[in-house]
């Protein structure tokens, strides 16, 4: 132990003596050294304090964040809004340029209307249009969309008049199936249902599903010949007669725009 005690001395020495014979200039010179072994070190550890400090000045708070998804989320409900809006506007011009352009080419002369309401029952069997008596509206008009047959016009006030539907059992249409001889009576059955009824066909009659079913215009009837009425769904006969069931032409269920026929052009 002493020994290395000894020895420690002896080296302390040498060394304090080394240095003391070194001159200033080979001191400065080892210390310029040192410092630029030492200085990418402390310019690396400075830089790398700098950008985390400016790291967590970037940083967004819990509260903040909550708020920009929060605005984020209110700017997706409106731009949605918006586009169902423009949807809907865009459905809207497509019905009405349709709508004009069945009215032109019709060759019935036709006054448009729109849907006011509907009856109070399960099954519509008649609505009121804002069309009556001032703008030449008369009972036993036809009513109809560019798809087909809706009703007739049963009551007649000076600005509203009421429309029977063809679903009800009390509008009796005399109709026509294309492609054959067959004729009969449409109208909607007793128990509503939303289809309609073709009676007094042959039992005989070979019609098959998809057949269009048109008005036969019979002398002194109410409804032109040529208007569409649906479409053959399924047919059997009966007792006496032959019965179809049909699917209306027009969309009975969403009725917004209509036409009254009011006479031939």
């Amino acid at each position: 132990m002493k020994k290395l005690q000894i020895a420690a001395l002896i080296l302390l020495t040498v060394a304090g003596l080394f240095f003391c014979l070194l001159g200033s200039g080979t001191l400065a010179l080892m210390q310029s050294g040192l410092m630029s072994f030492l200085s990418p070190l402390s310019q690396s550890g400075h830089t790398v304090k700098k950008s985390l400090g400016s790291l967590g000045k970037d940083l967004l708070t819990l509260d903040q964040l909550e708020a920009e998804c929060s605005r984020l989320e209110a700017d997706n409900r409106r731009l949605r809004a918006e586009n169902n809006g423009l949807r809907d506007l865009l459905e809207e011009n497509n019905h009405l340029r349709q709508a004009l352009g069945y009215r032109e080419h019709s060759s019935f002369l036709l006054t448009p209307a729109t849907i006011l309401s509907h009856d109070a029952g399960v099954w519509w069997s008649s609505v009121k249009i804002n069309r009556g008596a001032k703008d030449g509206i008369a009972t036993d008009m036809p009513v109809i969309t560019d798809r087909g047959l809706i009703g007739k016009i049963t009551s007649v006030s000076d600005n509203v008049s009421e429309v029977l539907l063809i679903t009800d059992e009390n509008c009796k249409v005399a109709a026509k199936v294309e492609g054959t001889k067959e004729q009969g009576i449409c109208a909607g059955p007793r128990i509503a249902s939303g289809d309609l009824h073709l009676t007094f066909l042959s039992k005989l009659a070979d019609l098959q599903p998809g057949q269009k079913v048109y008005t036969a215009g019979v002398s002194g009837g109410v409804f032109p010949s040529g208007i569409s009425l649906g479409t053959v769904k399924s047919f059997h006969a009966r007792e006496l007669d032959g019965e179809a069931i049909l699917e209306p032409a027009a969309d009975l269920d969403n009725l917004e725009e209509v036409f009254i026929v009011t006479g031939a052009k």
